[in-house]
């Protein structure tokens, strides 16, 4: 392999991990633009490296063919592939029993495979498995819409009104209560009752439309979504 053709692989590492990493900037996520490029670009190396020591261990058994000289192909790539894994997992942190970081550690994986696929001098894998990437992270949450099952608790007073009114809502925009659990607080000249609500969302309602449109009755004190 030529030194140009090393550096252009080299190259069109940094440009990949860039893209990647760029989105995930955007969106102020643990791992951005410089992170994504570093495991591309290592991961290229490692490529470059591995080709480079095939090349050589052909060229000596080309001029002494008595040497016996072997190599295990594949070996250092399989060690970048798994040990990206703890770097995706750095990424990967629990906050009031919510998980976040998954789908930038995803990314770091996927850079540090493409920047293999680079190293390798598969081009045209590489910018493909980058569309891909990019169109996964941007577009397709946008094109598949996805409720998952949470809960909506309320907050009101003035029970009988406050029911009729988001029963009233949960029926015209066919939204189905699966479960509902309840509690009654006494605040001395009123009760405050407190409803957590399982729904099935068959409709195009979101869970934003649902606060958004309920926050706006004026006997409800506090609405708010939770992880079942």
């Amino acid at each position: 392999m030529a030194w140009w053709e090393a550096g252009l692989r080299l190259i069109v590492a940094v440009i990949v991990g860039c893209v990647i990493g760029i989105e995930r900037e955007k969106k102020n996520r643990p791992a951005g633009m410089r992170t994504h490029v570093l495991v591309c670009v290592g991961a290229a190396t490692i490529a470059i490296l591995e080709a480079y020591v095939v090349a050589d261990t052909v060229a000596l058994n080309a001029a002494d063919p008595d040497s016996g000289i072997g190599v295990s192909m594949g070996r250092l790539t399989a060690q970048v592939v798994s040990g990206i894994g703890f770097l995706g997992a750095g990424t990967i942190f629990i906050s009031q029993k919510k998980i976040a970081g998954l789908t930038t550690a995803a990314s770091l994986w996927n850079v540090g495979c493409l920047g293999l696929a680079v190293g390798m001098g598969y081009y045209a894998l590489a910018v493909a498995g980058c569309v891909i990437v990019i169109v996964t992270l941007t577009l397709l949450q946008r094109v598949v819409k996805v409720n998952s099952v949470k809960n909506v608790e309320v907050k009101f007073i003035h029970r009988v009104e406050t029911l009729a009114f988001i029963n009233a809502y949960f029926q015209e925009a066919d939204i189905h209560v699966l479960d509902v659990d309840f509690h009654v607080e006494n605040k001395g000249k009123y009760n405050l009752y407190t409803n957590v609500y399982t729904l099935d969302m068959q409709g195009g309602t979101t869970y934003t439309d649902i606060v958004n449109h309920l926050s706006e009755y004026a006997n409800i004190q506090a609405i708010r979504t939770r992880n079942t």
